[in-house]
């Protein structure tokens, strides 16, 4: 009887029951998300990229046809496809290229890899992406760019710290911009400069990390095609089926658009483009449409502060480490106010990224502000990443109904070092998963790759686990911030769709075969998931993507 009942609730109403399937996934185990109960043993009917039905085998056998291909999952777990709530996909694609910096341990393998890599290109050729972390290094010093310009003489350089809040430049990247010791500094923005001359050590930071930029060739679209090619081909090897491309242009919009139309595009993504440029996103959409289920401009994206890495996420306190110093707005409050209340009433979706406690309350008010202002409605406005908040905020993300769009892997890569940062009282509400689930936050997953592997399963072993890289914290970092396998694998299913604002769609529940993938023998299972752990790293098998069966 009980299992009676499970194949009639999951014969979901997505196309007739008794269709011929295009596809059966079967010998499997099944895992929808839509309870919190274990996966079951059943099998999945799919045709025209829709879920038929999901239950036992003897149900699903109803939809066999002489043309349905049969999938052997092999005692493997079937679940909803993981999708990517937060990432800089095409830059990623273009880092993939590029030199990795990320995990040079050293200042001097550092300075060395810079160098090798120079050595392949043609000169003139700029250097970029890279990942460096210094919070790798002993005594942790910023590189300066004395560090590489005899090694990078005919390329200019400007490669940026794994959270993209600041970047160094050598002198060949500082000429080709223009900057000297009087370069003002911008508003919301760092140049660090030597204590004795005032010139620039080659540090450049939020705001300021446009100087730099602007002097940069722009990618050809050719290469904007290879990059966005090689992240696609990244993301199917991590079973990844769909993103959030967060800081969007409109360059990446086409380039999308192209691999689209050339049929080699194989996950589904929507962009969001940049807070102040509202405008011209909602004339686009009113002209043209927000897109189709492949590409769709998603909403708007805007930015509060900084990060902690750099030292620039906004805080009501100063840094433990940093007298006095509390961090910067990248933007004054009422500038944000305005561009997030003009986009409300063009009914764009929109998301900010707040780090420091200061920038979450700030972005908080804004939206209750925002919301009162305007009247209830569907909106889903969402908070980027929702790191260090106050006890007193967290409720808040529930009451209002705003999603706190997080990257999981962040906790046990910052969690190395950020009490030194921020202190211990802080760091109790960092990374508030369980906090902001029992105070009816919904949680939406992603990477924000390439600052965190794209692998969403090492994000769910971080939610779960919370254990730090250094090794430092088998018993999880922050433990009582843990939370289960089952609500981790729901923010990256059910959590991402519902992140959405999608007008004129059904509902959350992931409905398509391209939000379906495989996994190992490795499963969730009931309570607190710890038997999971172990194995939750190398779970991912394949992807079952319509477009490429």
């Amino acid at each position: 009887m009980r299992r009676h009942s499970w194949v009639g609730l999951l014969c979901l109403p997505l196309a007739a029951c008794g269709r011929a399937a295009d596809i059966v996934i079967r010998g499997g185990m099944v895992w929808t998300g839509l309870s919190s109960g274990a996966a079951q043993p059943g099998a999945v009917a799919i045709a025209a990229g829709k879920i038929l039905a999901v239950g036992d085998s003897a149900a699903i056998a109803r939809y066999l046809g002489s043309h349905t291909q049969v999938i052997r999952a092999d005692g493997g777990l079937v679940i909803p496809g993981l999708a990517d709530g937060h990432t800089h996909f095409i830059g990623g694609g273009f880092q993939l290229a590029s030199v990795d910096l990320r995990n040079a341990a050293t200042p001097q393998e550092f300075v060395r890899r810079l160098r090798e890599y120079a050595r392949t290109l043609k000169p003139g050729e700029w250097i970029t992406g890279g990942d460096w972390d210094h919070t790798l290094w002993p005594g942790q010093p910023l590189p300066r760019h004395e560090w590489i310009d005899s090694v990078t003489p005919s390329n200019p350089v400007f490669v940026s710290r794994l959270d993209g809040h600041e970047a160094l430049a050598n002198a060949a990247a500082m000429k080709a911009a223009a900057i000297t010791k009087d370069t003002p500094t911008p508003a919301g923005g760092e140049i660090l400069r030597d204590p004795k001359t005032g010139a620039p050590i080659g540090i450049f930071k939020d705001q300021a990390l446009d100087l730099i930029g602007r002097a940069e060739p722009d990618p050809s679209p050719e290469q904007r095609d290879s990059a966005l090619a090689r992240a696609l081909a990244h993301a199917a090897s991590l079973g990844v089926t769909a993103t959030a491309h967060m800081a969007a242009s409109w360059a990446d919009l086409a380039t999308y658009r192209r691999l689209e139309k050339a049929g080699r595009l194989t996950l589904r993504v929507a962009l969001y483009l940049p807070l102040e440029e509202w405008r011209a996103v909602a004339d686009t959409i009113r002209r043209t449409g927000a897109g189709d289920a492949w590409v769709r401009i998603g909403g708007l994206k805007g930015f509060a502060d900084g990060s902690a890495g750099s030292r620039t996420a906004a805080f009501f306190e100063p840094y433990a480490d940093s007298t006095g110093y509390a961090g910067l707005l990248q933007h004054p409050p009422q500038d944000l106010a305005t561009w997030i209340g003009n986009a409300d009433s063009a009914g764009l979706q929109v998301a900010v990224h707040a780090i420091g406690d200061r920038a979450n309350a700030l972005i908080l008010s804004i939206y209750d502000s925002v919301t009162k202002a305007h009247g209830p409605r569907d909106r889903r406005f969402r908070v980027e990443h929702a790191q260090h908040l106050r006890p007193q905020e967290i409720p808040v993300f529930g009451v209002l109904g705003v999603i706190p769009s997080m990257q999981p892997y962040h906790a046990i890569d910052d969690g190395r070092w950020v009490e030194k940062r921020i202190g211990p009282v802080r760091i109790r509400t960092t990374y508030a998963f369980r906090t902001l689930l029992d105070t009816g936050a919904k949680l939406a997953f992603g990477s924000d790759w390439t600052v965190a592997p794209l692998d969403p399963i090492a994000g769910v072993y971080a939610a779960v686990t919370r254990r730090t890289l250094d090794g430092k914290n088998p018993g999880g970092w922050v433990p009582e911030q843990r939370i289960t396998v089952g609500e981790a694998l729901r923010a990256y299913t059910a959590g991402r769709a519902r992140s959405r604002l999608r007008r004129g769609r059904g509902g959350d529940r992931p409905q398509s075969v391209h939000d379906a993938a495989g996994v190992d023998q490795h499963g969730p299972s009931g309570g607190h998931d710890r038997g999971w752990e172990s194995g939750v790293r190398k779970a991912l098998a394949r992807v079952l993507e319509a477009r490429l069966l």
